[in-house]
């Protein structure tokens, strides 16, 4: 069923998004507004795109809005621990959204608009995977970059599964639970 692997992969997403958020808000204002060679210059830019696009897409799919308005602020947070929370809250929507997808949902077609205007449709599963592959590379990015840092890259690289819940236990509970 798509909705129950959409959701491994949500739960994922929010894991790795845990894990590097509790990285850089161990860094300095400095480290995290130093500019490095990336997509976006700044680690607190690069993790504000990365939130930006999930806002896009949930509001595409979650609300049934275009999201374009979505990037009318490409840094709307300075504050990291601000920008982690709003990172968590999107994640919880995301795996909530993925949760309750069924088959006839996943094929579902979605319009979504451009800055330039342009407007396309797309199947709901097929946003999503896009979605998820997205994040990895913008995480992917960011991890680089925190290797110029005084702060070492988190691991991102392992997939939640669920003989392994229990020794996660430390990286969990700092999601509060929901749907880990």
């Amino acid at each position: 069923m798509p909705g129950t692997s959409f959701f491994h992969q949500a739960r994922n997403n929010a894991w790795s998004n845990h894990r590097l958020f509790d990285v850089c808000q161990k860094l300095t204002k400095h480290e995290l507004s130093t500019k490095r060679t990336a997509f976006s210059p700044t680690l607190l830019e690069s993790l504000n795109h990365a939130l930006t696009v999930d806002w896009y897409y949930l509001d595409a799919l979650v609300n049934g809005r275009r999201g374009q308005d979505c990037f009318a602020n490409e840094m709307p947070y300075i504050d990291i621990a601000k920008l982690a929370a709003a990172q968590r809250d999107a994640d919880f929507k995301l795996m909530a959204f993925c949760d309750q997808l069924n088959d006839k949902d996943a094929v579902r077609e979605v319009e979504l608009k451009r800055a330039d205007g342009t407007v396309g449709y797309e199947a709901v599963a097929d946003i999503l995977s896009h979605l998820f592959v997205y994040q990895t590379h913008h995480r992917g990015q960011v991890h680089v970059m925190l290797g110029n840092t005084a702060q070492s890259p988190p691991p991102l690289e392992e997939y939640h599964l669920e003989f392994e819940t229990s020794f996660r236990n430390f990286d969990f509970s700092g999601l509060g639970g929901k749907g880990i």
